[in-house]
């Protein structure tokens, strides 16, 4: 549909056709997995036996905004026509009582009637719309003969505006609504698992098919996945936070390019014990949440998506996307879910870190990094740290412990007692000039 639309170029279909064809297929026989959000981003819950259905009329506005085109179209034209029909059968009962139906002689004058030219229902209904919609063709209008018709005028249009004015909205929200922005940002269709500064790292890529920007774009992730309390309860939704990527501890992006979001699996990750054998048997599901203002309407937008373990490749990485063409920055969008193989074991993150020596309740574990001023050539210093095992750790400034006992013992002794200031760049000393022992 984007292609034909002009906003995606047709390599770019072809190029994902081919992908899907060379990568193997993971879906299970048996049956398709169930999911909560499906790639497209919409609710996959259905909602069985509700009870109480009245709940829905009591905010009907939202009710009908969230039906669809078919539907809503369908109830504002029987609005219209049960309106239309319902005061055309009150000025036809009007002109009836009035006894304007009777056949009269033209030569001949009569009493003047409610509303001029009415002599059956059918008139009676062009009458009604003409006064709803305001045509007033000029053939038939009210006369100051019956009160009563004065005020079933200003009724039937008090009515009509607000039918009009209740359509107008709906169909604003309908067409505002933020998933209509989200229909142009696209997630790549898998993620991937692969190292990244010696860690494995869970990847996707988000882009942007709009010039206009997403004002303070957030992203979130979230794995849903089945577990079993110590007491034997299951929980079939339980919901855990990914923290991103990002050096500024927020989940903020600047999305002006497809951008690829990584969340490094550590300790306290979910996907910690997930190696590449358990990965296609793993009960879960990544469900990504875009969130950010429209730069155009400032309405705020949400995108989704999510992916499963058939959809997560293991050992790839994505492609390069992104040139320098012209003094500016070009993207190739025909490459964008496209991935390349990469050396990565099979073990999961937390075999790796057994094999490299770190071990859950290991000694180092928990212990305080002391960091300081370390001397770094002739004269300078340069910021290091330390690990401390055993003690705390102490500032770069302090004195050290044994030099300390030698100037315990020197003060024990009578002896003057040598003050070394240190700053960065030169060292001062100075003799003190009391003496200890007065």
């Amino acid at each position: 549909m984007l292609a034909r639309k002009g906003l995606l170029p047709d390599g770019f279909l072809l190029t994902r056709l081919a992908e899907d064809s060379a990568q193997p297929s993971r879906i299970r026989p048996k049956s398709q997995r169930a999911r909560f959000i499906t790639k497209s981003g919409s609710c996959n819950v259905a909602h069985k036996n509700i009870r109480e259905q009245g709940r829905f009329l009591q905010d009907v506005f939202t009710t009908m905004v969230d039906l669809k085109w078919q539907h809503s179209l369908l109830i504002f034209t029987s609005a219209f026509l049960c309106s239309w029909m319902l005061f055309a059968m009150v000025w036809w009962l009007l002109a009836f009582a009035h006894g304007d139906l009777e056949p009269r002689d033209p030569s001949e004058p009569g009493p003047i009637p409610c509303v001029t030219a009415i002599h059956s229902f059918t008139s009676a209904f062009l009458f009604s719309i003409e006064v709803q919609v305001t045509i007033g063709f000029g053939g038939r209008m009210v006369t100051e003969e019956c009160p009563l018709a004065i005020t079933v005028l200003i009724i039937q249009n008090i009515l009509g505006l607000i039918i009009n004015a209740v359509m107008l909205g709906c169909v604003f929200m309908k067409t505002a609504q933020a998933n209509r922005r989200a229909e142009t940002l696209i997630f790549s269709r898998n993620a991937v698992i692969a190292p990244r500064n010696g860690r494995p790292t869970f990847m996707f890529r988000v882009g942007d098919l709009r010039k206009s920007m997403i004002i303070s774009a957030t992203i979130q992730l979230q794995v849903i996945r089945r577990t079993v309390t110590a007491e034997g309860e299951v929980i079939p939704v339980c919901q855990l936070d990914i923290q991103v990527e990002n050096p500024l501890r927020s989940n903020g992006i600047f999305l002006v390019s497809p951008l690829i979001i990584s969340h490094t699996i550590e300790r306290g990750s979910p996907l910690y014990e997930v190696s590449a054998q358990s990965l296609a048997t793993e009960d879960l599901e990544i469900i990504v949440i875009l969130e950010g203002v429209v730069e155009t309407t400032g309405i705020t937008m949400q995108a989704r998506t999510s992916y499963t373990p058939e959809e997560i490749l293991w050992g790839r990485r994505f492609v390069s996307i992104m040139t320098e063409e012209d003094g500016r920055y070009s993207v190739d969008y025909s490459k964008f879910g496209n991935t390349v193989p990469v050396r990565m074991p099979s073990l999961s993150a937390k075999e790796l870190d057994q094999t490299r020596g770190v071990q859950d309740g290991g000694p180092h574990e928990g212990k305080p990094q002391g960091w300081g001023l370390v001397r770094a050539g002739r004269g300078g210093y340069r910021r290091g740290g330390r690990a401390s095992e055993d003690t705390a750790a102490r500032p770069w400034y302090a004195t050290p412990p044994e030099k300390e006992k030698a100037e315990d013992e020197k003060e024990k002794k009578g002896q003057k007692k040598m003050v070394k200031l240190e700053e960065i760049g030169r060292e001062i000393e100075e003799e003190t000039q009391e003496d200890m022992s007065d």
